[in-house]
């Protein structure tokens, strides 16, 4: 084939460069100062963008290759945001109902990144946030079909796992050795903790309770996908599986954790070597394990035919760690103390906590909501408090609480079911309130707590707890007051990024995660949430800003900032998820089809579409063909030169497909997808811009 543009082709070109050449220079020019949610917008939701420094009043909303105007508005009065130090403004485009690809532009400023207006326009990101648990599984084989680029073989297998001195018993002597395989690695690391797995499998697990219509048909392309179990289930299941096998049989206690001795280097799961132990029991691994099982257990009895004894397996576990927790009711985990006690040492993550009053009010709730027995709650009241706080893995009495408010219709007299949403809603309130204060009209901010280690992950359990609230009430003002987190987290925050990996014109890309450093891919692993600002620094590496909602940055070298956990990513696909289930007009995924988050129906001819555009580095090229075809996919520069192939005259099947295509090597500018077939071609513009 040749390497210029065909001469068919030449209408559409001419047409780009009318295109390109159409709209002021200003507005051509990117600019970092036109913040907003990367992915993009809800028809019918609040729009907003923040404009730092703004040089005019007007701001415009134009179609993403700059031909047409479609929104024209004037930004809100000046405010400053203490967290950052800025001044800013919002440009509030709610109005702007037209589906879409569209920017953002202030005169004498530039423009945003692009962004869709779509029914569905989370679905990616939730479905990705989701997939993202699969890319962090122990024990298994990361298979080409299921992990795309990042294919990658078996780590840790830990069925030879040894225990440690401090986990020592009569039953199980130091040195016994124990299978405890699958799991998810918790962080940047390869090591699993019960007590981060406790809310990070409890969010997901409440996550399906509250909205299994969508959820029962969200498919993640995972081995799983077709054995009957929704596929948020069968991730789940992944790590339930492993931590089953932390409890120690004979007494019902749960190993603290499963780790190496020290942190592994940056490399791949199978070359971390290692010899790996079970370390200590402890009340809040216990606690955080009951409360699990127990949600677990009314869950999967509705799966009996596909898992059968599951559900009266993971009671028992729950009950058994309940009663051990009881009889061992203080029982810390303190790493220094075990290090100057036992060897080998352990200097793996602590998960350490002194005050274990929330832990029992989880397990006490969910135990009590799953077997209706008044006797777990007289023991340990879930609503003995004035006030629950936004959860975190320290700080999970709160899980119970949205237990008990969604289960409140059928609890037994025991429980004050109006107490229970009372505390919800006084929270909730506080959180809009701190919205509706803030300059950049998030609720993220509202107090210089919000920022500090995986604030990201607070951003998103602000959003879980207002979901809450909406439920409760259907009061617009929660929904919409998560829903600008969500904004927050993609693209509305004071560093400019979208910070969950592979999505939005500048994600993430260079997180503190060992598989996305180790392996042999430009972009890293998709899906995974970065842990946000954090003015603590503690990893010493270089930040922009010491300012709190702008310290961050996107290098491996941060831990503090840039690292991810399984814990942050959980309330990411909660907050994602949810909203998408909230604004589906049927409760379901708008569809389960890759690519198809613009609510189109397969047209009579070829279609195609590049996401995100204007890209900076990898992108998507998603296309739908109404008949089998063979096919040639191509990247012209303006001059009509091949710079990039994506197929080659490949036999493809009716419907929609999807290829990747690493854009950074392209200059900055304007180019043409060319997409072939035997008898049609069709071309799409694509913008380059850095």
């Amino acid at each position: 084939m040749s390497d210029f543009l065909p001469p068919r082709l030449a209408a559409a070109l001419c047409l780009l460069l009318l295109i390109a050449f159409s709209y002021p220079a200003s507005a051509q020019n990117l600019t970092g100062q036109i913040r907003l949610n990367q992915v993009g917008f809800y028809p019918d939701a609040p729009k907003v963008a923040v404009v730092v420094e703004a040089p005019s009043d007007l701001f415009y909303v134009v179609t993403a290759n700059l031909a047409d105007t479609v929104f024209t508005g004037t930004m809100g009065t000046p405010g400053q945001w203490a967290p950052s130090q800025e001044t800013v403004r919002l440009a509030d485009f709610s109005a702007l109902r037209q589906a879409g690809s569209f920017v953002v532009v202030v005169p004498d400023l530039g423009r945003s990144y692009a962004f869709e207006i779509a029914q569905g326009v989370h679905h990616l990101v939730a479905r990705g946030a989701l997939k993202a648990f699969y890319y962090q599984r122990a024990s298994l084989y990361l298979r080409p079909q299921y992990a795309d680029l990042w294919t990658r073989p078996a780590g840790h297998p830990d069925t030879e796992v040894s225990v440690h001195p401090s986990a020592a018993s009569a039953e199980r002597p130091a040195g016994t050795v124990i299978s405890s395989p699958k799991g998810w690695y918790d962080a940047g690391d390869y090591n699993k903790y019960i007590v981060n797995s406790g809310i990070s499998t409890g969010t997901l697990l409440m996550l399906y309770e509250h909205y299994p219509t969508y959820f029962d048909a969200l498919d993640t392309n995972i081995p799983e996908s077709d054995n009957g179990v929704p596929d948020l289930l069968d991730e789940v299941l992944w790590n339930l599986r492993w931590m089953l096998t932390m409890q120690d049989p004979n007494d019902g206690g749960l190993y603290h954790k499963l780790t190496t001795p020290n942190f592994e280097g940056m490399v791949m799961p199978n070359r971390a070597l290692q010899d790996r132990y079970v370390v200590q029991k402890s009340t809040p691994a216990a606690l955080d394990f009951a409360a699990v099982t127990a949600i677990a257990a009314r869950i999967f009895t509705g799966f009996e035919d596909e898992l059968p004894g599951l559900a009266d397996s993971c009671l028992t576990a729950a009950q058994n760690a309940w009663n051990w927790a009881r009889r061992n009711p203080t029982t810390r985990y303190n790493q220094s103390q075990i290090n100057q006690t036992f060897n080998p040492d352990i200097n793996t993550g602590e998960y350490g906590d002194s005050n274990f009053s929330d832990e029992f009010r989880w397990a006490a709730a969910e135990l009590y909501v799953t077997t209706r027995q008044d006797s777990f709650i007289v023991i340990s009241n879930p609503l003995a408090v004035s006030s629950v706080s936004v959860p975190g893995w320290p700080n999970v009495g709160t899980m119970g609480v949205f237990s008990l408010a969604h289960h409140r219709a059928g609890l037994t007299a025991a429980v004050d079911t109006a107490k229970a949403k009372l505390l919800l809603l006084t929270l909730a309130d506080q959180l809009v309130a701190g919205k509706n204060a803030s300059a950049y009209g998030v609720v993220m901010g509202r107090s210089s707590g919000d920022f500090g280690w995986g604030s990201n992950s607070g951003a998103a359990n602000q959003g879980m707890v207002l979901l809450q609230a909406f439920q409760l009430t259907n009061n617009v003002k929660y929904r919409d007051a998560a829903l600008s987190n969500l904004d927050y987290l993609l693209g509305r925050n004071a560093t400019g990024y979208s910070f969950l990996t592979g999505y939005g014109d500048k994600p993430t890309r260079f997180p503190h995660h060992r598989p996305s450093e180790a392996d042999a891919v430009q972009n890293p692993v998709p899906g995974l949430l970065a842990g946000g600002p954090n003015p603590g620094q503690q990893d010493g590496c270089s930040y922009p800003s010491n300012l709190p909602a702008r310290s961050y940055v996107d290098n491996a070298c941060s831990y503090a900032s840039n690292e991810i956990a399984i814990n942050w990513n959980a309330p990411m696909v909660y907050l994602a998820g949810a909203m998408e289930a909230t604004l589906s007009p049927t409760g379901m995924p708008v569809s389960n089809e890759l690519g198809d988050v613009y609510d189109q129906v397969l047209p009579e001819r070829i279609q195609i579409e590049s996401y995100p555009n204007p890209s900076q580095g990898m992108m998507l090229v998603r296309f739908s063909l109404p008949t089998p075809a063979f096919v040639t996919l191509n990247v012209f520069d303006l001059m009509g030169r091949e710079v990039g192939r994506l197929i080659r005259n490949e036999p493809l099947q009716t419907g929609l497909h999807e290829r990747p295509f690493d854009a950074a090597g392209l200059a900055s500018g304007l180019y043409l997808l060319s997409l072939q077939t035997p008898t049609s071609h069709t071309s799409h513009p694509l913008l380059v811009a850095r």
